[in-house]
């Protein structure tokens, strides 16, 4: 994994970089962004470049170590520009290949894991063959994704007490090849209170050895842990940067990539759903509910309800979202005109929603959505939840007109 491999991030890149380059790196980092920012690739890029500096040698002159130390002798490191220098540099180095196919002996991972049966007391080695596979192809998955991607169905992940034994061990032995010992663990929040026999490894590493912590929410880190780590914050990255990702990446059209960033909202994970369903024609299934809403069409409705059942939850979540979207387009169409920049289709839906909604109401419309979004996430019963649903959306706006159709 490569800093390039990265959507966007560019001033965290670089902040991480100068932290290594100017040795102010803490023993222990908590990077911290939610779904689809980023954060594994870019704790992943890291963990690569740190692996890659020469270790210390016995004759280099005494100074400041990676971390600030001052009574060791200080690593030879590299000091490139620019990030598309660093990552030429860490093509150049001989462990290159191992750390890019994430097999480098210093550099060990942590994640959730489920017992493959009853009685197990399961460790991250156990899972690291289909863990590599995972991050090479979902690097902006989320913990769903893994633990399907493992067969968990509804098993609870865990980071287990014998994980916690298991890296106490491996960070206490010498590094193989790098002059680092890095440790990735991914999110920590699956750390119960067996957490707590990690203390003191991270208070007290050995030498040259550097834990990165990924997680997405705060509140649910042991506070213990948390008190010990410096803080980086990877925020979502631009919408800008999404559609710029899409077009090269996904060879989608400059249009398409923009309207599926704008319902992102930054959630690069999320867009790459959304790419899944890129062809469906949401707009016209959205015409046609609204109209058999408004105008009372209690027979279509039912058979809509029918047919929005059979195609799945996340193609569900996928038309929620963008019919939020479009609701947020057309408030924001009513404010700023033909200023605002916007496919000619969703400008056309965006008007008519204006014609038999007001401001007020949309925003009504967008909660109701929100929370349809969430209970979808929980696997409630779609027939009940889109029912109640066509029934709210028609409270909200029935003293309007008829909905609008070509």
């Amino acid at each position: 994994m490569q800093f390039s491999n990265i959507i966007g991030q560019q001033q965290v890149k670089q902040h991480l970089v100068e932290m290594v380059q100017q040795s102010r790196l803490s023993h222990a980092l908590l990077f911290l962004g939610k779904e689809g920012s980023g954060a594994l690739p870019l704790a992943l890029a890291f963990a690569q470049y740190i692996s890659l500096i020469p270790a210390k040698k016995n004759a280099a002159p005494a100074g400041p170590s990676l971390f600030g130390e001052v009574d060791t002798p200080a690593p030879q490191l590299p000091m490139p520009g620019t990030i598309d220098e660093i990552d030429s540099w860490m093509q150049q180095q001989p462990a290159y290949s191992k750390a890019a196919a994430f097999v480098h002996p210093d550099i060990h991972f942590s994640f959730p894991v489920i017992p493959r049966k009853s009685g197990d007391k399961p460790k991250s080695t156990d899972y690291i063959t289909e863990w590599r596979e995972f991050i090479k192809l979902s690097p902006y998955g989320n913990v769903f994704d893994w633990l399907q991607f493992i067969g968990a169905e509804n098993k609870q992940g865990n980071i287990t007490s014998e994980e916690c034994g298991d890296i106490i061990h491996k960070l206490n032995l010498k590094s193989f090849e790098s002059g680092f010992k890095t440790l990735v663990m991914w999110m920590p929040e699956y750390l119960g209170k067996e957490g707590n026999k990690l203390l003191k490894l991270i208070e007290e590493p050995p030498p040259d050895t550097l834990f990165i912590l990924v997680a997405e929410s705060e509140e649910q880190i042991l506070p213990t842990i948390l008190s010990r780590c410096q803080l980086v914050k990877i925020p979502l990255p631009l919408t800008e940067d999404i559609t710029q990702a899409l077009v090269e990446r996904a060879g989608i059209t400059a249009d398409a990539a923009m309207q599926i960033a704008a319902i992102a909202e930054g959630n690069y994970h999320e867009a790459l759903q959304l790419l899944q369903h890129n062809e469906e024609d949401w707009i016209s299934l959205l015409s046609d509910w609204l109209k058999f809403t408004i105008r009372n069409m209690f027979a279509e409705q039912v058979k809509f309800v029918a047919e929005i059942n059979d195609m799945g939850r996340e193609k569900q979540k996928q038309m929620l979202l963008y019919f939020n979207h479009l609701l947020e387009q057309s408030i924001r169409l009513k404010i700023m005109g033909n200023q605002l920049a916007m496919p000619e289709k969703e400008r056309d839906f965006a008007q008519r929603l204006n014609k038999i909604a007001s401001v007020s109401q949309q925003q009504v419309i967008i909660e109701e959505l929100d929370k349809a979004i969430y209970y979808i996430e929980r696997n409630a019963n779609a027939k009940m939840l889109f029912h109640a649903l066509t029934i709210k959306l028609c409270h909200i706006i029935q003293e309007k007109t008829l909905f609008l159709t070509e």
